[in-house]
């Protein structure tokens, strides 16, 4: 898909007739454009050949500049003196709406955040209404001053003006010049949401990834995974597969990106599968509710519930899944199953455990793997591609990947087994099990299945590093990470609720989401209004918009981190409970019981709780602010001392109290 329909130097543009860049326009789309369309191309093209001739000689133009990340494409993107203006083009309108202002600075942020050309340059976001009367305009820089100005609401009669405003009050140095910009690398990194909204419209993996390092290892992972199916097909045979990757390299995008391809020998596309229950409710409401939109007043249009149901064929949960196979003995569906964070499937006890009390299934004798695997084992060939990370636990009775290979050690000899030779590093705790699996024969290393290469925004790269020295206790390390992302990523600390929120709020730019966050043990913070017993939707948290009282964006329903692991936000606003706290140059770990805190002694609970904040301190793509509660004297379970300690500490390392 070509990064732009038209393309063309100003001077150039001014010289051709309307109807000759129309037709240069659709040549390039490759469809032929509705009738609303082509007039809005027309309107566009008519009111930049009189507002652009007085910069006749300078810059380029290009209409319908792909975003792929949204799926959108920008009106016009012009190149003047080094400057970037993204005009969108409300065709016969009269007024500005608050959505159509949010979409011309999403596409602005756009640019500035993935576009590599675009990092160092101004970026000026304006909207034209056709039919406006003209406006007042003062460009001015947003909160952030990072390039990116505020949008510029504009009459037609008025764009030359603001452009020389722009120009005028921008200094010269540092500007990128037209031919070198438009080489620049797109090099997006999209939500979850985002990237499966993408590839379900029919965007590929390199589109919403760009065409660097990125794309080239998540495509060859991919293609080593298929590559695998064809091989069961072929030789009949059962595979599984583990795929690994550095934190952010995109495995479930990966996973999401084989289910979407079709295999015509396996009948259809392939299942992606999750435990991670909120993540799988809000891939499969965004996908449907693109579905119902996108189809509605076509011919094949389907209501909400047709389009969910659509969406679960190839979207589940695992555990509805699982439950699914127990008294069914006929063979899943899909012969291709991707279990994402395979490594937080059950053992035998907290299997067995679940199966008595919910199930009235008495000794259940398998683990959470042994038992898919045996569901999958019905079929003539099949293929199951495990999606491992490490240090993610934070639930009681995970396996870990030694439960899968136990299971194909002791029950599943027969099948084939390929892992990354990443596999054995100490973050998978796996190194035994795969001694065993080696004595056991049928084991096949590649690289391929290893994601090398983070796929973070650059504002979030090395984020999760100093998180881990944060919470590793490793003080000089984190400053020196702080110090590293500076402006980049901006991270600061308060006392103060309201003034997080004011602070998030202010940060936050078009549709950039936040959010508040706490830890699922953090309930002293009920004075604040935050009672982590009061269940959040989790689809209404990260779906719905700014009117809505049930979104992120009311910073009301605080989030856990069951809530959002594997997925993101742009900003967060952390609040800091007496659970986890420092003190005396450590952690303590403590569980809020009837009326007072109790210490947490047994180390896989204290690696829970640990986990829980890394977690949360690691779901903002843009920034963050944390908060760490003052406590109050007259409480004993909000004593001062339970919070001094912790604020102590991360404002030592350098974050910026608000």
């Amino acid at each position: 898909m070509a990064r732009y329909f038209y393309s063309d130097s100003v001077e150039d543009f001014l010289e051709k007739s309307p109807e000759q860049i129309l037709g240069e326009i659709n040549a390039e789309a490759r469809t032929t454009a509705e009738a609303a369309q082509q007039r809005a191309w027309l309107t566009q093209v008519e009111i930049l050949q009189i507002e652009l001739v007085s910069f006749r000689g300078t810059g380029s133009v290009y209409f319908e500049f792909s975003v792929p990340r949204v799926g959108k494409r920008i009106d016009v993107a012009l190149v003047l003196h080094g400057i970037v203006f993204v005009l969108e083009f409300k065709v016969g309108e009269t007024s500005f709406t608050r959505s159509a202002v949010d979409q011309v600075w999403d596409y602005a942020l756009d640019l500035k955040n993935f576009h590599e050309t675009s990092h160092a340059a101004a970026v000026a976001p304006m909207l034209i209404a056709t039919r406006a009367s003209s406006q007042e305009i003062g460009p001015s820089f947003s909160e952030r001053n990072d390039g990116v100005l505020q949008p510029i609401l504009l009459a037609p009669v008025q764009l030359a003006y603001a452009i020389q405003c722009v120009l005028t009050s921008i200094q010269t140095s540092g500007r990128t010049e037209a031919a070198v910009w438009e080489q620049g690398r797109y090099k997006p990194t999209p939500t979850i949401v985002e990237a499966a909204r993408a590839l379900y419209a029919g965007h590929s993996v390199e589109e919403i990834s760009g065409s660097g390092a990125e794309a080239k290892n998540l495509g060859e992972t991919t293609q080593a995974v298929i590559s695998l199916v064809h091989r069961a097909v072929q030789d009949r045979q059962k595979i599984v597969c583990f795929v690994t990757g550095v934190p952010g390299a995109g495995k479930t995008l990966v996973g999401l990106n084989i289910s979407n391809h079709v295999f015509p020998e396996a009948e259809g596309k392939a299942v992606y599968l999750s435990g991670n229950g909120p993540l799988v409710k809000v891939l499969q409401e965004a996908l449907a509710a693109d579905r119902h939109q996108s189809l509605r007043g076509t011919a094949d249009e389907v209501s909400k519930g047709e389009a969910r149901r659509a969406v679960t064929s190839f979207i589940q949960n695992v555990h509805h899944f699982r439950d699914a196979y127990i008294e069914d003995q006929t063979a899943p569906h899909n012969h291709i199953s991707i279990f994402d964070e395979a490594q937080r499937a059950w053992n035998r006890a907290e299997t067995a455990r679940f199966m008595k009390e919910k199930k009235g299934i008495s000794d259940f004798p398998m683990s959470e793997p042994e038992f898919l695997l045996s569901c999958m084992n019905r079929h003539e060939w099949a293929v199951v591609v495990c999606l491992v990370g490490g240090g993610q636990e934070i639930n009681r009775g995970e396996a870990g990947i030694t439960g899968w290979i136990d299971a194909l050690v002791d029950t599943f000899p027969d099948w084939q087994v390929y892992v990354s030779p990443e596999l054995a590093d100490s973050e998978y705790a796996a190194d035994v099990a795969l001694q065993r699996l080696e004595e056991r024969g049928g084991l096949e290393m590649t690289s391929a299945l290893h994601l090398s290469t983070s796929m973070r925004s650059f504002r979030a790269s090395g984020v999760s590093s100093l998180i881990k020295s944060l919470l590793d206790l490793d003080s000089e390390d984190a400053k020196a990470r702080v110090l590293e992302l500076g402006d980049r990523y901006p991270l600061v600390i308060t006392r103060s609720i309201e003034k997080a929120k004011e602070w998030v709020r202010k940060q936050a730019r078009g549709n950039e989401r936040f959010g508040l966050m706490v830890s699922s043990q953090a309930q002293r913070l009920k004075p604040l209004a935050i009672d982590v017993r009061v269940a959040t939707n989790p689809v209404h948290w990260f779906l719905k918009g700014k009117d809505d009282v049930r979104s992120s964006f009311y910073l009301e329903d605080a989030a856990t981190e069951f809530d959002v692991q594997g997925l993101e936000l742009d900003w967060a606003c952390v609040v800091w409970d007496g659970d986890f706290r420092h003190a005396l140059g450590g952690w303590t770990h403590s569980s809020f019981r009837g009326n007072r805190w109790e210490r947490i002694s047994k180390p896989e609970r204290q690696a829970y709780l640990k986990n829980a904040y890394r977690v949360l301190l690691t779901r903002a793509r843009q920034g963050m602010v944390i908060v760490v509660p003052e406590g109050e004297a007259q409480d004993h379970t909000r004593l001062p001392a339970m919070y001094d300690g912790t604020f102590r500490y991360l404002s030592g390392l350098g974050l910026r109290c608000i």
